[in-house]
């Protein structure tokens, strides 16, 4: 080969690599081309799915009913696009002819973060509906078809699939006065030779994209999730990740819930074979969930019965919820999608602290007033446990002088098991428990967490102004900075920044009271007292306002209580007091903690010596 033919071979691939690189799809075109694949495989899937659905639902059909759905509903195929709007006192429902399915829900007494506009729950493209049919032929998917209304009033609309005058199958939406709720029957008339007889289901595919609504995303996103009931249990999917889930069981409802508000769906003959799902959305795009459901119900194609379901587009208002359950032998419970807590922690909500909060906010004060008071009133409940918590901690301040004597006799580590002894002899010959404070605490602790997962749940809170928050359901930023700061966000909440200061003021007091000297588990303790309240800062600097503030007054009454607690108590009287009981066995004897971990201790060293 001469220098010439090696020369062009080179030139002919520098051609071909540069042809191959400029020539190449942009970034736009390979987008563009994935999305068509993508379209495409979705295509695929569906109709292996729709295939999936007639095979299971025609297994038992005869070839009598063979009859061509196309020329069936070919009127139906076309028309106009057309909505109607149902009301009442409290919401707006509008209604499409296409697929004779909800295109929207407005919600009339509550607003907008603009403050103005009525919330709406969704619109258009955001929800999509579809009820699946089934003959010989193929599959009836009513978001297909045009229906035409037959039957309107203010509150009321049947909306018609017609095969002809004798032979349709009627959607009809009815609400009523002074409820969230809508009635939702399916109905067949003359189907009975046009539809598979054998088959008594109907097959529902429900989709909804759920709107931003409130003004914080990452609470809004931590607090709506995929809910659903089957039989007496209620359970949801995660709402921290992409989760999906197969129930084939019967599922009394199915919730899309919102932070504040809910759409969900509900079958007076349970829904089978679900098949559920949640992906998030991005900060930004306008929604904080995709939620999808596909399941079925009973679906009578003679005629004979109707298929009775129901909407409930509305707050998620604990006493609302808990209201259309009245009269009703089977329970929805659609108030536990008010989520108050821990079995414990939920019962104390709905026994004291939800009727506390109507019984305050129903005497006209401001919302943050009645946080106030409640905060009070439950600081006043606990106080006899926060009092035993003090004195027991007292106890043991005013013997510190007797423990140092025992850490100065002890001063070397292969010595700690005799020190420890000595010192749980002493808290014994004097009376005290060192875990004499750990009862009453454990027993105040489930009513002020009570209050705490109340706060976030309570929608009365919603847009309702106090001090310098003007929304006490979400973070009341003073300054907002042009970068986010990690697990903080890009804002900074006064009302959290204010509880994190009472934090370390409550932190320092608390560590005054049970300074034991130079221990280092005790500066491990101090450092980890300190770090919490910090720590608490980023956790909390998204969470709701009045949740803060709620936290901020709680800490606040408690560094005041400690304070008069201190100065009210007389600890020389206190330390004389104990000695009269070292002197009295018999009361000393009333506190047998220390005396039984004493004797524990001695057991462990005689097996530490037989070793």
């Amino acid at each position: 080969m001469d220098k010439n033919t090696i020369t062009g071979l080179v030139l002919i691939f520098i051609l071909l690599i540069g042809f191959s690189y400029f020539s190449r799809p942009s970034k736009e075109q390979l987008e563009a081309q994935q999305r068509y694949y993508d379209s495409v495989a979705l295509v695929q899937q569906r109709e292996e799915a729709l295939k999936v659905k007639a095979d299971a639902a025609l297994a038992n059909e005869h070839e009598a009913t063979a009859v061509d759905s196309t020329a069936l509903f070919y009127r139906a195929r076309e028309g106009k696009d057309t909505t109607f709007t149902i009301q009442n006192n409290l919401a707006q429902l509008t209604l499409r002819s296409k697929g004779g399915s909800v295109y929207s829900s407005v919600l009339k007494e509550y607003m907008e973060q603009d403050k103005k506009t009525p919330v709406t729950l969704f619109k258009g493209d955001d929800v999509a509906m579809n009820f699946l049919f089934y003959n010989k032929k193929e599959v009836i998917q009513s978001q297909d078809y045009y229906f035409t209304p037959v039957q309107q009033s203010d509150s009321a609309l049947t909306m018609r699939l017609a095969v002809d005058a004798d032979s349709y199958i009627d959607f009809t939406y009815v609400m009523h006065p002074n409820t969230y709720l809508v009635d939702f029957d399916i109905r067949a008339h003359g189907m009975s030779d046009k539809l598979a007889a054998g088959n008594h289901s109907v097959d529902i595919e429900w989709s909804q994209r759920a709107r931003q609504i409130e003004k914080g995303f990452l609470y809004e996103n931590r607090l709506a999730d995929l809910t659903y009931k089957t039989g007496s249990d209620i359970d949801n999917l995660s709402a921290g990740k992409n989760d999906e889930k197969e129930i084939p069981g019967g599922v009394n409802w199915i919730a899309f819930k919102n932070q504040f508000f809910s759409t969900v769906f509900i079958a007076d003959s349970p829904f089978e074979k679900s098949k559920l799902s949640s992906k998030l959305e991005t900060e930004g795009s306008g929604y904080i969930k995709d939620y999808a459901a596909e399941m079925s119900t009973s679906f009578d194609p003679t005629g004979a019965a109707t298929s009775h379901m129901h909407f409930y587009f509305g707050p998620n208002h604990y006493k609302t919820l808990g209201a259309l359950d009245k009269g009703r032998t089977d329970k929805w419970e659609l108030n536990r999608l008010v989520y108050l807590g821990w079995p414990l922690v939920r019962w104390i909500n709905q026994w004291f602290t939800i009727n506390l909060f109507d019984w305050l906010s129903g005497l006209g004060l401001s919302m943050g007033i009645v946080l106030l008071l409640m905060t009070i009133i439950v600081k006043i409940l606990i106080y006899p446990t926060t009092w035993k918590t003090y004195i027991s901690s007292a106890k043991m301040r005013v013997l510190k002088p007797k423990i140092d004597e025992i850490n100065a006799k002890y001063p070397k580590q292969e010595d700690a098991m005799k020190k420890q002894q000595e010192v749980m002899s002493l808290y014994s010959q004097y009376g005290v428990s060192p875990m004499g404070g750990c009862l009453p605490m454990l027993i105040q602790f489930p009513l002020l967490i009570a209050l705490f997962m109340f706060v976030p749940s309570a929608i009365e809170l919603r847009q309702q102004s106090f001090l310098w928050a003007s929304d006490l359901s979400t973070y009341d930023a003073i300054v907002t900075f042009p970068f986010n700061i990690p697990f903080m966000g890009n804002h900074l909440s006064l009302f959290c920044l204010l509880m994190t200061v009472t934090q370390l003021v409550y932190s320092r007091f608390m560590m005054q009271q049970q300074d034991t000297g130079a221990n280092p588990q005790m500066a491990a303790m101090k450092w980890m007292q300190y770090l919490m309240p910090i720590m608490m800062l980023f956790i909390l600097n998204s969470y709701p306002a009045g949740l803060n503030y709620y936290y901020f007054i709680s800490t606040l009454i408690s560094v005041l209580t400690t304070i008069i607690l201190r100065r009210t108590t007389n600890e020389a009287k206190l330390l004389a007091q104990l000695e009269a009981n070292k002197k009295d066995p018999k009361k000393a004897a009333k506190t047998g903690f220390a005396a039984r971990l004493e004797a524990m201790q001695k057991q462990q060293e005689e097996l530490k010596k037989r070793k």
